[in-house]
């Protein structure tokens, strides 16, 4: 990446076919509209991805639910399995199994492949939040995988429109949107380098530019912030319409911090996760790599507001 940051850290995770929200279109020759999964089907792959994340997580090693993780949600869950692992390679001593309760399964119809489908879950962490994934498949012989994982609370999950049948409807096409989901990404990284009013004031939009004005320069050092948007493959916006006639959308974007020394000075010691994810040697700078994964809901006017945002490193390098 040519950019005041430097090249990029760590290349994306490989990107598969672009998903497609329309339940219109014809993909792989598919003209059909047929929901995403059965939910005998769905329920299988909820048990699938729970029991894969539990053994990664008491093993601290990432290639216990690879194939049961993927996109921006992979990126995170990986990461932080290999930055605990080089820390404790013993495995997790406090691990908890999670368990998931109480699930609802959001399946949308749609034509062709790729499919998707989302999961409301109870659990035994995080409080009374619902755990909210999204699982995608690429192609039939592929195994379901969490693309988004967020965490939001009872009251911002909202009623979703569904037809005769029960399935849920994609948030692409059909009525207008204030914010397409195709552009939110970009619209998201536009907005935390520029400002704006696509999106309503909160902890994940004006009080991050606000913050990030804050710690810009102090003494002896300097950061700068690099927003970029993702929306191919795995990354692409999945958004579900929702009763009043807005969307539930989650989307993914990149972002860069790089931290410069002034000379005679240092680079502030960083804590063990990022000391574990970062190449190269830290004397004057540290770039560091994010992916973060939001869900937002959007009107069909107005401003899209923020329901949750969980960002995570995925790497770094010191020069």
């Amino acid at each position: 990446m040519k950019s005041t940051l430097g090249r990029r850290v760590l290349p994306a995770a490989a990107a598969a076919l672009s998903l497609v929200l329309s339940g219109c279109v014809v993909v792989h020759g598919e003209r059909e509209v047929l929901p995403a999964a059965t939910p005998q089907e769905a329920r299988g792959a909820l048990r699938a991805f729970t029991d894969a994340y539990n053994a990664a997580d008491k093993a601290y090693d990432p290639g216990l639910d690879e194939n049961r993780v993927t996109g921006a949600f992979g990126d995170i869950d990986g990461a932080r399995l290999k930055a605990r692992h080089a820390g404790h390679p013993e495995g997790n001593a406090r691990h908890e199994p999670l368990r998931l309760t109480d699930s609802r399964y959001v399946i949308p119809a749609k034509a062709g492949w790729p499919r998707w489908f989302l999961v409301d879950s109870a659990a035994n962490k995080g409080g009374d939040a619902r755990w909210m994934l999204v699982f995608v498949k690429e192609r039939k012989e592929e195994p379901w995988q969490v693309a988004y994982l967020t965490l939001l609370d009872p009251d911002d999950v909202p009623e979703f429109r569904k037809d005769e049948d029960g399935h849920a409807e994609p948030a692409a096409g059909g009525d207008p949107l204030a914010l397409p989901p195709s552009r939110l990404s970009k619209a998201y990284a536009d907005y935390l380098g520029q400002g704006g009013d696509a999106f309503a004031e909160g902890p994940h939009t004006s009080a991050v530019r606000e913050q990030r004005k804050k710690n810009e320069k102090r003494p002896g050092l300097v950061r700068q912030f690099q927003d970029e948007p993702l929306t191919r493959g795995d990354y692409a916006p999945l958004g579900l319409r929702t009763a009043d006639g807005g969307a539930l959308v989650f989307f993914a974007t990149r972002h860069f911090e790089k931290l410069t020394a002034a000379p005679g000075t240092a680079i502030p010691v960083q804590n063990a996760d990022v000391r574990a994810l970062t190449t190269g040697e830290v004397e004057q700078t540290l770039t560091m790599e994010y992916v973060s994964q939001q869900a937002v809901r959007v009107p069909r006017t107005g401003q899209a507001v923020f329901l949750g945002r969980v960002p995570g490193l995925i790497a770094a390098r010191g020069e």
